[in-house]
């Protein structure tokens, strides 16, 4: 179907004073040629300036023709060149491409016992054209050396319209002959390759359109009211003559080089007419007797001819033949500037509007003068930064005009007033007003607005509401969506709302339904606005702590605002900081795990937004690092894991060093952490002989060099990632001795912890040697543990008692592994064998005994 309008899209027309009948004309860069119909001469006229003058004129060796039924067009660019065959109602289109091609030269050859007639549509597209049985090759003439091998041959569209009068009775040839054959390209930047290329051909009352870059296929068809003699396709409009008028009808090349262009189109964030929208016709003109029609930029040339002399013209001309017309003229249309064009298309669709507001017409050309700036924003050409600005401007009002539209409806497509409105930079309050008569209508507000309204409302970046629109927008959902109240109230855009009339809002949707935990929690956090903690609490004692935290996974927005560096903590937040920490800390590993936050974002929220104008150590807050330990217990993505892992160690290394109380109780002990968090492990025996219960550090710090080394008694943490941050922990004591050897142990530097136990706590060497000498290091209790406590307890001469009982017991697990040789070559030639007497005999009886 063609919409039909009455638009105008001609503006003027001026006669170009040609002095002989033109036969073939043609027109680029503002310049319009003109071959003579009798003779071997040509002119050039200035389209751009008034009157058309002539340029030149110059004669040719030979005349301009069309041969048989085929007929030849040749067309380059900078670095692509097309040739365009039409012939015996096949369409070819070869694509020839070459760096360094020129015009002269280039001719196709088309073998004519190639052509069938079929008995039915036949159309092959793409790769599957070249399959059609016609073959298409090149006659060289002297440049095979300058295309150097680039010259290519690509199928491109192969279509058959022509049918044996047995299977379309009534048709004619005439009616079925293929004209105007054009290859289209479309440029949206500087640049030899264009962003779309289109095809058109044109019947004798049906045009078609293809788009042919990146595959084919079909964008629209054309249906003539009268027979069309000749077309012509531009970005804008597609340009037809008849007999006796020439027609304009609207094009989709905007709509198909737009979404090329710009990935975000049809999103919530852009949107632009369909490519399928049904085309239309904008303007009829007459002219007597047109024969011929060709176009460059806003300049549309015709030639009228008369087909026949009357007898008085005949006459006239015997008795004086100065007297006599030549019988046909030369017409330069200019066409209406496409801003003028647009306004009077917006002013002609407002009668459809004064009719009936959900017209299908007044939708249709709002979308049509939409695609005419379209076009216009997308042309490299227009370099102007005034017209420019002018266009941008319509085009913003036309987003607005179309978002007014899809606002009304209640249709499938209503949700198009979303991405309209967004690119027409209307604020949220602009567009509510613009809306607003809607609300006294007998339908109220449209399905589209209120899909704009309510996806605005959740966005972040929505700009903040007056009270008094705010206030607006609660009665517009408490009338047409109450069950989204809750999500509304909650949105960083409505602060300024009531807390009283929010909450009378509430309460009459909760008298209407079951309450649901974000609901409850909405009116809690409008109490806690309104100063009432009494009603606060009443309504945060209605649901137990994990139900609430699923209400704040349901509804983020009740504890931050923002996304980014931008997250801010509600007031809602910043009263359960004070109250109710675990609640807070539980919501926030909850908002993290379901994606609702990031972890960058959550140290921000509690760091800096939350806590930073509380007093802290150094190493962060207390309530951040009982978030971290939380999220800890709770993430399974490795990623995050290591990263907690590596803050918590760098915090608690810090914090063990420092010794400054932090001042605030951990929500979780280190026992806590170890009972519930596979992350944490259990200390090792010989870590608590280090470092016993009642280690003489301040108590806070005692927890956090437990969470520390139970963290390296873990099985997740990586300690080479963490040796960077030891060099801040002095061994002095034994708090951060039991680091470094927990370090050494957990990097297989089992030697040097030996030496460093034995120096600093050697008490502790046989529960180490116990715990970390098996299997694979079992040799280290003879080939390290032994050899090193004969040497200390001979220094000592015996009276180390320590050092000694730690001897001995060595000395059983060491009979107890080696044969009697084996053990008789480890002991010492000090005249001290009757101490290892005994442990030999027992080691001689067990290997006798196996």
């Amino acid at each position: 179907m063609v919409h039909v309008y009455n638009c105008h899209p001609f503006a003027s027309q001026q006669i170009v004073p040609a002095e002989q009948e033109p036969g073939l004309v043609c027109c680029g860069g503002g310049v319009l040629f003109v071959e003579s119909a009798g003779g071997c001469k040509i002119e050039a006229f200035q389209l751009e300036a008034e009157g058309c003058p002539l340029i030149c004129r110059f004669a040719t060796m030979g005349t301009v023709q069309i041969k048989g039924s085929e007929y030849t067009v040749l067309q380059t660019t900078p670095k692509m060149v097309w040739l365009y065959i039409l012939s015996d109602w096949v369409v070819f289109i070869l694509s020839l491409y070459s760096p360094e091609v020129r015009k002269e030269g280039l001719a196709g050859h088309l073998d004519q016992d190639d052509f069938f007639i079929f008995p039915k549509h036949q159309e092959l597209l793409g790769d599957r054209a070249k399959d059609c049985g016609v073959k298409v090759s090149l006659e060289w003439t002297g440049m095979e050396s300058e295309t150097r091998g680039t010259l290519a041959i690509t199928y491109v569209l192969y279509r058959c319209v022509r049918f044996a009068p047995d299977f379309f009775q009534g048709c004619s040839v005439e009616e079925t002959r293929l004209h105007s054959l054009q290859f289209h390209p479309v440029f949206t930047s500087e640049g030899v390759e264009p962003t779309c290329v289109f095809c058109f051909f044109s019947l004798p009352n049906t045009g078609y359109v293809y788009s042919v870059r990146g595959g084919v296929e079909m964008v629209s068809v054309y249906q003539y009211p009268e027979k069309a003699q000749q077309a012509v396709l531009t970005d804008l409009f597609l340009h037809i003559i008849t007999k006796n008028a020439l027609q304009c009808f609207s094009v989709r090349c905007a709509a198909v080089a737009a979404r090329a262009e710009d990935p975000y189109i049809d999103t919530t964030m852009k949107a632009c007419p369909p490519i399928t929208m049904e085309v239309c016709a904008l303007r009829i003109q007459l002219f007597i007797g047109l024969k011929a029609l060709c176009h460059d930029r806003h300049h549309i040339v015709l030639l009228t001819a008369a087909d026949v002399e009357t007898r008085e013209d005949t006459e006239r001309a015997h008795r004086d033949p100065i007297e006599m017309s030549h019988g046909w003229n030369l017409y330069v249309v200019n066409t209406v500037p496409p801003l003028q064009l647009y306004n009077e298309m917006v002013e002609y669709s407002k009668k459809y509007e004064e009719t009936n507001p959900l017209s299908q017409s007044c939708l249709h050309l709002l979308s049509e003068a939409h695609l005419l700036l379209r076009a216009m924003l997308l042309d490299p050409r227009v370099g102007n930064p005034v017209e420019q600005q002018e266009l941008q401007q319509a085009f913003q009002e036309s987003c607005a005009h179309l978002g007014d539209c899809f606002s009304r409806f209640d249709k499938r497509d209503c949700h198009l007033a979303l991405p309209y409105y967004k690119m027409s930079g209307l604020s949220v309050t602009e567009v509510i007003s613009r809306n607003r008569c809607l609300s006294s209508s007998p339908c109220g507000y449209g399905k589209g607005f209120l899909f704009f309204l309510k996806h605005s409302i959740y966005e972040e970046t929505m700009e903040e509401l007056t009270e008094e629109t705010a206030n607006e927008v609660l009665d517009i959902f408490g009338v047409a969506e109450p069950s989204q109240l809750p999500h509304v109230i909650a949105s960083p855009s409505m602060v300024r709302a009531s807390p009283d009339s929010g909450l009378a809002h509430l309460e009459r949707l909760e008298s209407i339904g079951a309450p649901s935990v974000p609901l409850t929690l909405s009116k809690a956090a409008l109490a806690l606005r309104m100063g009432d903690l009494q009603l606060y609490r009443q309504h945060m004692d209605r649901h137990t702590e994990m139900l609430q935290v699923y209400g704040f996974i349901e509804e983020h927005k009740l504890l931050l605002h923002g996304r980014g560096h931008a997250v801010v903590p509600t007031p809602l937040a910043r009263h359960l900081r004070d109250s109710q920490e675990g609640l807070l800390v539980a919501a926030m590993v909850a908002l993290h795990e379901n994606n609702k936050v990031k972890l960058d974002e959550a140290d921000l929220f509690f760091q800096v937004r939350l806590c930073g104008n509380l007093s802290g150590p150094q190493g962060g807050p207390q309530l951040l690092v009982d978030f971290w330990e939380a999220l800890l217990m709770a993430s399974s993505q490795e990623t995050v894991i290591q990263e907690l892992l590596f803050r918590l160690t760098s915090v608690y290394i810090d914090r063990v060093t420092r010794r400054d109380s932090h001042g605030m109780k951990p929500l979780k002990t280190a026992d806590d952490l170890i009972n519930s968090c596979s992350h944490y492990g259990v200390p090792y025996p010989w870590v608590s002989i280090l470092t016993p219960a009642h280690f003489s550090i301040i108590q806070d710090h005692q927890e956090d060099l437990q969470k520390l080394q139970s963290l390296l008694c873990g099985t997740t943490l990586d300690v080479s990632s963490i040796l960077p941050l030891l060099e801040q922990l002095p061994d002095g004591d034994n708090a951060g001795l039991s680091v470094h050897l927990l370090c050494a142990t957990k990097l297989d530097r089992h030697e040097s912890a030996i030496e460093r136990l034995l120096d600093r706590c050697p008490q502790a060497i046989i529960p180490y040697a116990n715990h970390e000498l098996q299997n694979n290091k079992m040799t280290l209790w003879w080939q390290k543990l032994f050899p090193e406590l004969c040497e200390r307890t001979r220094a000592a001469g015996g009276e180390n008692t320590i050092l000694l009982s730690a001897l001995k017991e060595t000395l059983v697990v060491v009979a107890m592994e080696l044969n009697p040789l084996e053990f008789l070559d480890l002991l010492p030639d000090d005249g001290t064998a009757h101490f290892f007497l005994p442990h030999l005999l027992e080691c001689s009886q067990r290997n006798l005994m196996t």
